[in-house]
Parts: C-alpha cells; sequence; structure tokens
C-alpha cells in the first residue's frame, strides 16, 4: 500500500506541473494589464515601463514562469501587484472561508445523498424511488448560480429565515451549503442506489435471505456496508469539486472565500493573486484524486495490482 500511495504521489508531479503551465499562460494571454490599474490618470509611456519593469512583466513569459515556480516550490506565492499584500496572506485570510462551505456542503450532500439512495434501492422502482430519482436528475442539472438566486429569493427576500450575503454566522452558511450540496447530493444519491442494487444481487445476500434475516437488517446492515466502498471514492472525489464549484456561489452570496478573491483579482488583471487562486483550487481536485485512489486501493486490493 506504501508502493501504491508513492507512485501515485509521483505521478501528481508531471499533472502539478502541466496545470501550473496552463494557469500562467491562460492568465498572461488574455486582453488586459495589472499595470493599467496602478498608472494615474494621464500617465505617460515612461511611467508604465517603469512600473512593467519593477514588477518583471517586460520580461519574456517562459522568464516570468521560470521565476514564478522558482519561488512557488520555496513557498513564495508573491506579492499582489494591486493590492501590495503577500498572496500568501489573502489566500490564508479568504481559505477558511471556502474550507467551511466546503466541508458543510461536503457533509450535508453525504449525509443527504446516502440516505435517499437507500431510500430509493430498498422501494427500487417504486413511487419513492421515482420521486427521489427525479428530483435528483432536477438537481444535478439545475446551475448552482441560478438555484442560489432563487434560494435567496425565497428564503431571504420573501420569508426572511435566512441574510442574504456574508459570512457573520452559521446562519449565513445555510443557503450556501444547500446550493453547493444539492448538486452533491444528487450524485451520492445515484451513486448509493446503483451500488446497493448491484450488492443486493451478489450471491452473500441470497444466503442472508436464506437464514430468515430480516430485509431491513441485510438492507442496511450488509448491502448499505457492500455499497460504501463506491460511495467513499465518489465523496473523495467531490473534494476538490466542492471547492471549486465555491466559486461562483461565494460571488452570488459575497462571501471573503477563494471564489470573492478570484474573481476581484481577474477583474484587475492581478497576476500573482489570480495563478495563487486557481493553483489552490487545482491542487484541491488533484489532492481529492489522490485521495478517492488511495482509499480505493486500500479497500479493493485489485485496484493495487493494476497500478503494478
Amino acid at each position: 500500500m506504501i508502493g501504491y500511495a508513492i507512485r501515485r504521489l509521483l505521478m501528481l508531479v508531471p499533472v502539478f506541473l502541466a496545470v501550473s503551465i496552463v494557469i500562467f499562460l491562460i492568465l498572461h494571454l488574455i486582453p488586459g494589464d495589472p499595470v493599467d490599474n496602478l498608472l494615474k490618470v494621464g500617465s505617460g509611456p515612461e511611467q508604465r515601463a517603469i512600473i512593467t519593469a519593477r514588477y518583471g512583466l517586460d520580461r519574456s513569459l517562459p522568464v516570468q514562469y521560470a521565476i514564478w515556480l522558482g519561488n512557488l516550490l520555496r513557498g513564495d506565492l508573491g506579492t499582489a501587484i494591486v493590492g501590495q499584500r503577500p498572496v500568501s496572506t489573502m489566500i490564508l485570510q479568504a481559505l477558511p472561508y471556502s474550507l467551511a462551505l466546503g466541508g458543510a456542503a461536503l457533509l450535508f450532500s453525504t449525509l443527504a445523498g446516502v440516505v435517499l439512495g437507500v431510500i430509493a434501492a430498498w422501494r427500487r422502482d417504486g413511487w419513492a424511488d421515482q420521486l427521489i430519482m427525479g428530483g435528483v436528475l432536477l438537481g444535478s442539472t439545475m446551475p448552482t448560480f441560478w438555484l442560489g438566486l432563487l434560494m435567496i429569493l425565497l428564503f431571504s427576500v420573501q420569508l426572511g429565515w435566512f441574510p442574504v450575503s456574508g459570512a457573520r454566522n452559521w446562519q449565513s452558511l445555510v443557503l450556501p451549503v444547500l446550493t453547493i450540496g444539492l448538486a452533491g447530493t444528487a450524485l451520492v444519491a445515484r451513486v448509493t442506489r446503483v451500488a446497493m442494487i448491484e450488492a443486493q444481487q451478489r450471491d452473500f445476500v441470497m444466503l442472508l435471505h436464506a437464514k430468515g434475516l430480516p430485509r431491513w437488517r441485510i438492507h442496511l446492515g450488509h448491502v448499505l456496508r457492500h455499497a460504501l466502498t463506491a460511495v467513499v471514492t465518489i465523496l473523495a472525489l467531490r473534494i476538490g469539486w466542492i471547492l471549486g464549484g465555491a466559486v461562483t456561489v461565494e460571488v452570488v452570496f459575497a462571501r471573503p472565500g477563494l471564489g470573492t478573491l478570484l474573481i476581484k483579482a481577474l477583474n484587475q488583471h492581478d497576476y500573482p493573486v489570480v495563478q495563487a487562486a486557481l493553483l489552490m483550487l487545482a491542487m484541491a481536485v488533484m489532492l481529492g484524486t489522490l485521495l478517492g485512489d488511495l482509499i480505493q486501493a486500500a479497500l479493493d486490493p485489485r485496484a493495487r495490482t493494476a497500478m503494478t
């Protein structure tokens, strides 16, 4: 297992380099310049050239990338060009809000998805199964930003139950969590249902029925335990995607997380901040994938042998 983990970790190195190149190139090739936000009205070309040279933007892209990557490997994320603050400080201030939102959304989608999946598998092809799967299909296809606006309109504007925006208390976390968590709930419910239906067809389940065990005990004590292998793997993969999905939701609900920081920096073309924020989101996806592979390998030895 240790050897498998080391091999999977080493495989992330070229992926990390490729992602860093893509992030750097896309950001520097899109129209816009952070120097425009620093120049005063009436500044001439000489002042622009001075500011451009001060931040190393007059160098070639390969040289800029090499400098950025070297600083990154030393743990230096640089200084915001427009904000004039260390990028690491800005990331550390915004990250707890995104982690709180992502963690709560992951917990909600896990509990709700497993419960709905168990009920759908228990009442297979019945009205409850059809109702749950219909709701799951609707939840998985609904855009998060549109769902967030509907949440605000209904629960904040009409009913006044929760605040419209901000991150002052736990109540301000409810609507963003529901907005992100519903899509995850749909995925977990589908996976749980399919995995439980497949597990019900195994020989050991027929043996348990032959022994006279109650159906509910077989369903919850044995079938669900085998089905959770696929569910746990999916949940690990969802870690990074939930943080990525929090970007638009944080903007909709005006939460001071990575999403708000990223959008603000994009509008200002603040290269160091955007690069760091995008890299954090990409690393969350990569680490979530790694965690999912490790969990699957721990639960299923065949996954480890496939890598040898």
